[in-house]
This record gives C-alpha cells, structure tokens and sequence, in this order.
C-alpha cells in the first residue's frame, strides 16, 4: 500500500521574526530543530518504514529531513533534493516584516497577496539582495520572479507526476520534508481539493502527516501523528 508522508519544516530564524523568507536559505531555530527531531520519534513510534526521501534545495527543509530521518533511525535511505519543493516566491515581499508591511500596505491587501489562490505579490526586481538567478542551486533553470499559490502548484504538479508519483505507485514509503505552500499543492492534488479551500489549509511545522494511498493515488485514510497538534484535512 503507498504510504507518503508530508512534513513541513520546523519553525525557521525568519519565522521567529516574521518575516516573509520565500527562498531565502535560512536556517532552523533550536525550536525547529526539536520539532524536527520529534517529528522523526513520531515516524519511527508509527513503525513507518521510508523508502526515500524528498525535499526542496533550501536548508531549513534539508535539514528538517536529516533531524528526521535521525531520530526515526533512517538516516540511510536515498534523498532527492529539487528547488520543484522550495517554498513560494514571495516576490518583492521577500525579507519584509509582515506586520510592518501590513502597516504600509494594508491588512487586506497583505492577506490577499499571502491568502488568495491567484494573486502574486509585487515581483522580486533583478539584481537585489534576494535575487536568485546566480545560485547554482538553479542553473539553467527559469525561474520565477513571484509565485501565487496557483503558480507554486504548477511548478509542483510535474515533478510530482514525473518522479514522486511513479514511486508511490511502485509500493514504496515516501517523506517529502518540504514547505507549508509546496506541501499544500500537494494536498490539493491527491485530495481534489477546491481552490476556495485550499487557502485555509494549514499544516503545522514538524508534525508528520501519514496519507495512505490507493494504486491510484487516491487518499484512503490520512492523519496527523501528534493528534495534539494535528489541524483539519479535507475530506476523503
């Protein structure tokens, strides 16, 4: 029976901060660094056997995969990185305050831009401190200069077909240690979910969410594995 398992990095420095961090590459706190490890006691307490593993090029996810696998005692299994499961571009909001930005911006307009399904925020101009195309984690790659949720989805979806998607299909256990939005494209493609919906889904950090899977990839049971911090999921 495929089994994925989707874990969203613990808490990050610009989390603790408030900051929108996109694909800036910082790092765990101490905070995340234990909701990683518990994550991985809850995987191994759930007798979950790995196959391999998923995550995105940026550390806080890299690193939240490596304190997982620790503690559930697989740090042996193979690892795929890919920027496919980076979190979403945020754009020229990259590195603001939220609430500071909220402040000049606007409440509503911030909770569009951060809430909505479609609406990107205002693009990352070229050549500033958070520009991205000279990181040789993206060569040759084109890449993006603000996402949506939509858009984080359509950069998602064919690596997930291509080469995540074969893999469940072959039986195996699969963690994809990832970001709350890649991890909510996810979520909306194995549950159908609606683009109204989609936006309140949460996942919280550090907290595996165990989806068993049909041959054909449709859920039939999901659960978080700390029942104390588990948030809804969409209906089977």
């Amino acid at each position: 029976m495929p089994t994925l398992i989707l874990l969203r990095h613990g808490q990050s420095q610009w989390n603790l901060e408030d900051r929108f961090t996109g694909w800036v590459d910082v790092d765990l706190t101490a905070e995340g660094e234990a909701q990683a490890t518990k994550g991985g006691q809850l995987i191994a307490a759930a007798g979950l056997a790995i196959g391999r593993c998923y995550t995105s090029v940026l550390t806080r996810a890299i690193r939240t995969s490596w304190l997982a696998l620790a503690a559930s005692g697989q740090t042996f299994v193979p690892e795929i990185k890919d920027w496919r499961l980076n979190e979403r571009h945020y754009g020229g909001l990259t590195g603001l305050n939220k609430t500071e930005t909220a402040a000049k911006h606007g409440v509503e307009q911030v909770l569009v831009w951060r809430r909505s399904y479609d609406v990107p925020p205002p693009p990352l101009a070229p050549g500033g401190e958070f520009d991205f195309g000279k990181d040789r984690r993206y060569a040759g790659a084109v890449l993006p200069d603000t996402e949506s949720l939509k858009t984080t989805l359509e950069r998602v979806q064919p690596y997930w077909e291509a080469e995540i998607a074969p893999k469940l299909k072959a039986g195996e256990t699969i963690l994809v240690a990832a970001h709350g939005n890649s991890l909510r494209a996810i979520v909306k493609l194995l549950f159908s979910v609606g683009t109204d919906e989609i936006v309140g889904v949460e996942i919280p950090t550090g907290n595996p969410l165990v989806i068993e899977l049909d041959g054909n990839l449709k859920p039939t049971a999901a659960r978080y594995l700390d029942a104390t911090r588990a948030q809804s999921l969409p209906p089977i």
